[in-house]
């Protein structure tokens, strides 16, 4: 279905059935009684918390509901609400001022699909002019604002004028605890601000964990294992949390500048936290591990420069140091030490160590850890069971459904499924999101995936969906081809249909609940949720001047600022330059936030990385360009060539094997014309958004 047909679909909703049940959304919702009238929303609208539970908890519900007040602000387009009241009183349906009334009920209790309780369902009650929100706790208040503002956004996106809901009672809670999204910022570099808005985005849709694989290097088999080779001293390896000025681990961290700052990553955490996400770091050992093994050579394993060798006496006391260090910073109740593919030949060791920080970092910090499901072949040792196993592979005998049945608890990250790699993956291996036919209709006999199926051809290997060991799962993007293959726009195009979907399936399951969306409701929905999800801007959307026009400089110029930061693809970018002819490869084109293009070789940068067009721009006469950009590529027609595009591309090392040439997309670079000391003439500039 084309946005115009899915938005066609909303409108004859809105039209016809609103008023009677609630519209579809993501995650859909548990379940919703109607009754006669409608809560309609206007400016005036006021948002009341209950006063005894206003700061209970943190994030509190007072907290929770500041944000909520913002969000609204932003999805309805309201300049401004009444400041948030206070009261113990409940507002009735006869309340002259339609009121938002968020609310605690401790007796109130939710059950995940294992039985397990949960503190993340809600009930909603909507009268003419009270809509209540009450959970057993904040976070089940949080999910249910989400709802609401899901609800306004159908509405709006539907071409309604106004919003109303109709009245009636509801009740949600979730499937599984664990709904999660794993990032590879190990070999690609992401600065917080992406991240605090990419946990804003995923809180949308009701996923509450955000797991960062915060170390790891890049795998060249000739650098790391070719004898006789140092190759591996150079090799691209990171550690992103950077150490305080003068601490003994100061030479973990190769690149500061590709590292977070103990305040820069506890903003991020908060704004996460305030969001109902949590961020579950990883620093992975004892594989994995070539940034610390270049900082401590000593550490190596014989042979493999990316395994510890933990025979050796200073190795674990080194990674404790490491985690007596960080673990301060992390607000969630468990952490991630990693723990895959180490040595199968060192089993006991690996499983020794295994315990031994778990303990460790139980004692220090009261956390629980994650490993990867690894292959331990030991007949005398085992990991300890207060250990989550996160099964990502079938290996041996890494079964999520025995290690359940011995009393293990598991996360699904089964990649057959929930794998994406950053551009491209080697050999096609996975998508570039997750499948969207594998997740609808790809797990035996036809169902739908959710996170107790974990093969997609042998149903012996899936277990029920209130298998009592059964956390939840993480989809995960890895970055196997590091900074250069992918911009951090073009990451957030791969996860967020795959957030939208993966919500759906995490919250409510596949065929489990009769209220849950059909692939047909989800196609329908998600480009409406997807441009309305509220506290952030990774679409970089801006608002034309006129029709399609973002902004027109038909004059010349040196120099100026639009005042536009970055605009997303689809775009057209056209202009005439005339380098100056002292210095024709001096200074920038163009500014973004996201981007820069510079003048030689028409090359541009973003995060960092340059990714160079190769195209000489002429300095006695004036060129005229044009850049069109989509999110799958960006290409330049050229007056001397127009009719045959000239395309940025980035070149991929695939594992040491080959390389792979892969189309960039870039973020309009729209807030300054002329910079970094240009000082040629750019006249007739144009920004347009394309269809």
């Amino acid at each position: 279905m084309t946005l115009l047909g899915s938005i066609g679909f909303l409108a004859f909703l809105v039209l016809h059935v609103w008023g009677a049940v609630l519209e579809p959304q993501i995650p859909s919702v548990a379940s919703f009684t109607p009754s006669s009238g409608t809560f309609k929303l206007s400016p005036s609208v006021r948002i009341v918390v209950e006063a005894k539970y206003a700061k209970l908890c943190s994030p509190s519900l007072l907290e929770y509901a500041s944000t909520f007040r913002a969000d609204l602000e932003d999805t309805l387009s309201y300049a401004a609400l009444a400041p948030i009241e206070l009261s113990s009183v409940v507002p009735d349906s006869l309340s002259a001022i339609p009121t938002i009334y968020l609310s605690l009920d401790p007796s109130l209790e939710y059950k995940l699909y294992n039985g397990r309780s949960t503190d993340e369902g809600y009930n909603f009650q909507v009268s003419p002019n009270a809509y209540i929100i009450k959970g057993s706790a904040p976070l089940g208040v949080w999910w249910g604002t989400r709802t609401f503002l899901q609800q306004a956004a159908v509405q709006l996106g539907g071409g309604a004028k106004t919003v109303s809901f109709p009245a009636g009672k509801g009740s949600d809670s979730p499937g599984w605890e664990v709904r999660g999204f794993m990032l590879d910022a190990g070999r690609h570099w992401f600065d917080t601000s992406f991240l605090g808005d990419l946990c804003i985005y995923a809180s949308y849709f009701k996923i509450n964990e955000m797991h960062l694989h915060a170390s790891d290097n890049l795998w060249n088999p000739a650098f790391l294992y070719g004898d006789g080779n140092e190759g591996w001293k150079n090799l691209y390896a990171a550690f992103r949390f950077q150490p305080p000025a003068g601490s003994a681990l100061d030479g973990l961290v190769p690149r500061k500048n590709e590292s977070w700052t103990k305040q820069e990553f506890m903003d991020m955490q908060r704004t996460c936290a305030n969001h109902g996400v949590a961020v579950i770091p990883e620093v992975d050992t004892p594989g994995h591990s070539l940034v610390i093994n270049q900082w401590k050579p000593e550490l190596m394993e014989t042979g493999a420069p990316d395994h510890l060798n933990l025979s050796y006496p200073d190795t674990i006391p080194t990674i404790k140091s490491i985690w007596d260090e960080f673990l301060p910073w992390f607000s969630a109740p468990e952490v991630s030490i990693g723990a895959d593919e180490y040595d199968a030949a060192l089993a006991n060791d690996y499983i020794s160590f295994v315990n031994e920080m778990s303990s460790y970092i139980s004692t220090k910090s009261g956390k629980s850890i994650r490993i990867w499901g690894t292959n331990e072949p030991s007949t005398t040792r085992s990991v300890s069971k207060d250990i989550t196993i996160q099964h990502w592979d079938f290996p041996g005998d890494d079964i999520p459904v025995q290690l359940m049945s011995n009393g293990y608890r598991v996360i699904n990250s089964e990649q057959a499924f929930l794998y994406l790699d950053g551009k491209t993956s080697d050999g096609g291996q996975f998508p570039q999101e997750l499948d969207q036919d594998l997740l609808w209709s790809g797990a035996p006999g036809g169902k739908g995936w959710a996170p107790n199926v974990f093969s997609p051809t042998d149903p012996t290997n899936n277990t029920s969906v209130d298998a009592p060991n059964l956390r939840g799962a993480i989809f995960a993007l890895w970055n196997d081809w590091g900074n250069n293959a992918t911009t951090a726009l073009e990451v957030y195009y791969q996860l967020a249909r795959s957030m939208a979907v993966f919500g759906e399936k995490t919250w409510a399951g596949s065929d489990v609940r009769p209220s849950g969306l059909t692939r047909d409701q989800f196609d329908a929905v998600y480009p409406v949720l997807n441009a309305a999800a509220p506290g952030q801007n990774l679409n970089r959307v801006v608002k034309p001047k006129h029709g399609n026009v973002v902004y027109e400089y038909p004059g010349t110029y040196g120099s100026l600022n639009t005042g536009i930061p970055s605009v997303g693809p689809p775009y057209t970018l056209s202009f005439r330059v005339k380098p100056d002819s002292r210095d024709p490869n001096a200074g920038t084109l163009f500014v973004g936030t996201d981007s820069k293009l510079h003048v030689a070789n028409l090359t541009f940068e973003a995060a960092g990385q340059s990714y160079a067009l190769g195209y000489v721009l002429p300095k006695d006469r004036y060129t005229s360009v044009e850049i069109h950009a989509t999110r799958e590529y960006t290409y330049a027609l050229i007056d001397a060539d127009k009719g045959s595009p000239r395309y940025w591309h980035t070149l991929m090392d695939i594992w040491g094997e080959y390389m792979a040439l892969g189309n960039m997309s870039f973020a309009a670079p729209s807030w300054q014309i002329g910079a970094d000391g240009f000082a040629g003439v750019i006249e007739d500039v144009r920004l347009t958004l394309d269809a």
